[in-house]
């Protein structure tokens, strides 16, 4: 199918999304409730959340936001402004017994087939109230402590689990929301879930199947195309709505500039325009042009930009702290903020990382004025929520050590931070209030900030969702149709010998794919795949009966969690890749080589001037499956792709790179292929 015949069929699934809200302000609301009273005013409903039979202002959606969340953080404890300025995890997958309680289909044997009542289900919701699992990073509650004790209202749901289940859980715990003093609604976040990953990336991604797949961001970024870009925002905002998440902890406007660094994947490349138009069709499709009842709020990250992380090492160690600028290039990190801030973002994520030799002070960004109050505030002007990334307060505090838990609670705050990920107990952050550690004025002015969002979003009003509908719209079919064009233009062709590719109908053709797990040391080959019914080649069983090689390499950086003090590197043999077997295979017949690309890998070790005979072509992909890569090696689609990173040309070019600079930026010789390489059969 054509693309403009995509595009058409998505119209007529969805109306445009422009954030315009549709009524008028006196007409009423739909809402959604299950143990809130309703109260008819003037010929219209209302949610009497704290059940006193009055109409408060707060629960007027006739009034403008800001008198509204004005009104209800006067009515709020000290207790329960701390629960709102902390956002934990929350997992399904570790409570099995209350999936099944609930009756949600997980596709495992259940563990509980009882029927059960609504008292049955508080029942089991209160096995959990006692128990917090614990990570050197992250941080979990039981739902129901959670919310009726610790008053928490902010979640991370990071479980892969299917449509339906995850909408009767999100309603399930609104319900229990609903129910508490006040009757404000939880906002559920979760980081990515629309793309096809290594997985390497730990907790900052979400692989799963329920949603749409499309290439990783990295290969957005290679589809070189905002308006497409703009399709996906779209698609995945109305998948994420139908099952109750409402905030992405999404997406990176950090640049490329370190190749070493390895959340490479996550980012939109290392060039500056280009990274800055994608942002910007991120916020403008899942935000609209204004948050209401219908968008995914945002956190773009991580602020002021993480990508120059000294020698790659990440900031999530200690050795890792550090971010430098050698080129000089600090400014340019900011481009794809102020992208984001002009089109709207709900929300910023500062990293973990400390600037070096900068004029800011030499502590991490989530305690950092200059950064935070004077850049992003003062000069940058953004008036929205700036949330911590997980842990800085008592895992990853680099540049303030020093300082007790509530001094550190304090200087962040007075830094500007609004809320902080990684604590699921707001205890310290309570005793550092009540002591006057902490001033209440930036207590208030980050709880009005997250009731804004909560409001804009139309959560008080309808925090829930049709749970029959959510697997028809999550993963549709003419979702996933746009989504699959989007995979086969994010494919990069790098070299094509004498014009030789595509390959002929009906060729003999051996695709082996190679995908091992990380080890600096691996033998042998990978798996040879032949499709059900992809009948434009003849696939065969072993190189010997082949006429063309189609050798498609998934390199294995060291993941995120856990790693070393020790630089990375990007070299194949270092990746999970047996170089020699790769070498002799490609000697037997004419090979095409696809590289999947997370980071710039070096590949010098089989693509080198000697080698390169070998090989009728090259192609980077980026989270694909293996029919978009079949499409274009055919030419059933022509490669449009363009190399949204440089790759390097050797390990030593890796190591003499300045960590700010991009890669089309550092000297003569430092690429084998430049930024923006892409080659078509036109």
């Amino acid at each position: 199918m054509k693309l403009i015949n995509i595009l058409t069929v998505l119209i007529i699934i969805t109306t445009p999304f422009t954030g315009c809200v549709m009524k008028g302000k006196n007409d009423q609301k739909d809402l959604g409730y299950r143990s809130a009273n309703i109260l008819e005013v003037e010929g219209l409903k209302f949610k009497d959340l704290n059940e006193n039979g009055l109409l408060d202002q707060y629960e007027d959606w006739r009034l403008p936001t800001a008198e509204r969340a004005k009104n209800l953080l006067s009515m709020m404890t000290i207790e329960e402004k701390a629960g709102m300025l902390l956002i934990a995890d929350i997992r399904m997958g570790g409570e099995a017994n209350m999936i099944s309680a609930l009756g949600i289909d997980t596709g495992e044997t259940p563990v509980i087939t009882t029927d059960f009542n609504e008292e049955d289900i508080v029942s089991v919701l209160n096995q959990f109230t006692g128990e917090e699992l614990k990570h050197p990073v992250m941080n979990a509650v039981g739902t129901t402590k959670g919310i009726k004790n610790f008053k928490l209202r902010h979640y991370i749901f990071r479980t892969n689990a299917s449509a339906d289940s995850i909408a009767k859980w999100a309603n399930k715990v609104q319900e229990l929301a609903e129910s508490d003093r006040l009757g404000i609604p939880v906002l559920f976040a979760s980081n990515p879930r629309n793309h096809i990953s290594g997985a390497t990336l730990g907790t900052t991604q979400v692989v799963s199947e329920v949603f749409s797949q499309w290439p990783t961001e990295l290969g957005l970024a290679a589809m070189d195309d905002p308006e497409m870009v703009r399709h996906f925002a779209e698609i995945a905002r109305q998948e994420w709505l139908a099952v109750g998440i409402r905030k992405g902890y999404m997406y990176m406007a950090d640049l490329a500039t370190e190749p070493r660094w390895q959340r490479i994947e996550g980012t939109f490349g290392e060039n500056t325009e280009r990274a800055a138009a994608i942002i910007r069709e991120i916020v403008l499709g899942f935000q609209g042009d204004s948050l209401n009842s219908s968008s995914i709020a945002l956190t773009i990250k991580h602020f002021p930009g993480g990508g120059a992380t000294e020698n790659g090492f990440d900031p999530h160690y200690s050795y890792g702290r550090n971010e430098v600028f050698p080129a000089g290039m600090f400014e340019n990190n900011l481009i794809p903020f102020k992208a984001a801030i002009d089109a709207g973002a709900s929300a910023i994520m500062p990293y973990y990382s400390l600037p070096k030799g900068t004029k800011y002070e030499e502590v991490a960004y989530a305690y950092n004025k200059g950064i935070l109050s004077d850049l992003l505030r003062g000069e940058l002007g953004f008036r929205g929520i700036i949330n911590s990334d997980t842990g800085p307060i008592d895992a990853m505090p680099w540049g303030v050590e020093d300082l007790s838990i509530e001094e550190r609670y304090a200087k962040a705050l007075e830094a500007g931070t609004n809320m902080f990920a990684g604590n699921a107990d707001p205890g310290i952050l309570l005793k550092a209030i009540k002591s006057g550690i902490v001033d209440m004025k930036f207590v208030d002015e980050s709880v009005f900030l997250l009731l804004t969002e909560l409001f804009d979003l139309g959560l008080f009003e309808n925090p829930y969702v049709d749970e029959a509908k959510a697997s028809s719209i999550t993963g549709s079919y003419e979702f996933q149709k746009i989504a699959d064009e989007a995979q086969r233009k994010s494919i990069v062709m790098l070299h094509n010998e004498s014009d030789t590719l595509p390959v002929a109908t009906g060729t003999k053709v051996y695709f082996e794919i190679y995908s091992k797990p990380y080890a600096k040391s691996v033998r042998g080959g990978g798996d040879v795949y032949i499709p059900d019914s992809y009948t434009h080649f003849e696939f065969v069983d072993t190189p010997e009966e082949a006429e063309v090689i189609l050798l498609w390499l998934k390199p294995a950086m060291r993941p995120l969690f856990p790693a070393d003090d020790s630089p990375l590197q990007l070299s194949l043999s270092q990746c999970a890749v047996d170089v020699n077997y790769v070498n002799s295979l490609v000697v037997k017949k004419p090979t095409i080589l696809a590289i999947n690309l997370s980071n710039p890998f070096v590949i010098n070790e089989i693509w080198n001037e000697q080698s390169k005979q070998n090989y009728l072509g090259l192609f980077a992909t980026f989270g694909n499956t293996p029919e978009a890569l079949l499409d274009v090696v055919s030419g059933k689609f022509n490669p449009t792709g363009k190399l949204p990173v440089t790759l390097p040309v050797s390990d030593e070019a890796v190591t003499n790179n300045k960590e700010d600079l991009p890669g089309y930026l550092e000297p003569e010789g430092y690429a084998l292929f430049d930024f923006g390489t892409g080659l078509s059969y036109n």
